[in-house]
């Protein structure tokens, strides 16, 4: 997960990282651009994710900080929505790298070099405190615990 509830009795373990990045269009006219200032996305059009989704909590806490003020024009459940929905042209998203890597390569999708991005945050594992995992669940746990530190490159 990307945030482990607050308000819920977990134990939960970072064990990626989830870089945040803008999405676009294979076409658009920022494509090809360099450090891109979010100043210049100011007419862009947002495919957002649904309100208490992480991404678009951690990409409005951004924009805030940075003073930006960002065009909503549709609001979307799921990660496959919104990535369609930038497809299609309904605007930009702002989405975690992990769930574009697939239309990136096959370059349905462009990631835009916006300056001061990406976001990053941190993947986890969670499971309720007092809970004793079966013999799978630690084994997977473990798993991705080690796989993503092999991914981030700091050993398992």
């Amino acid at each position: 997960m990307g945030k482990p509830p607050a308000n819920l009795d977990l134990v939960s373990e970072s064990f990626m990282d989830n870089p945040l990045i803008v999405i676009a269009p294979p076409d658009h006219p920022l494509a090809k651009a360099r450090q891109i200032p979010l100043t210049d996305l100011a007419e862009a059009h947002f495919v957002v994710r649904e309100p208490g989704s992480g991404t678009r909590v951690a990409m409005e806490r951004f924009f805030s900080g940075q003073g930006f003020s960002y065009q909503k024009s549709m609001e979307l459940m799921g990660n496959e929505a919104v990535k369609q929905g930038v497809e299609a042209g309904l605007g930009l998203a702002v989405v975690s790298a992990h769930t574009v890597e697939q239309e990136l390569t096959l370059q349905r999708l462009v990631k835009l070099d916006v300056a001061g991005m990406p976001i990053m945050r941190r993947w986890y594992v969670a499971y309720r405190k007092g809970k004793r995992l079966s013999p799978t669940a630690e084994a997977f746990r473990r798993f991705v615990i080690e796989a993503g530190a092999r991914q981030s490159g700091i050993g398992g």
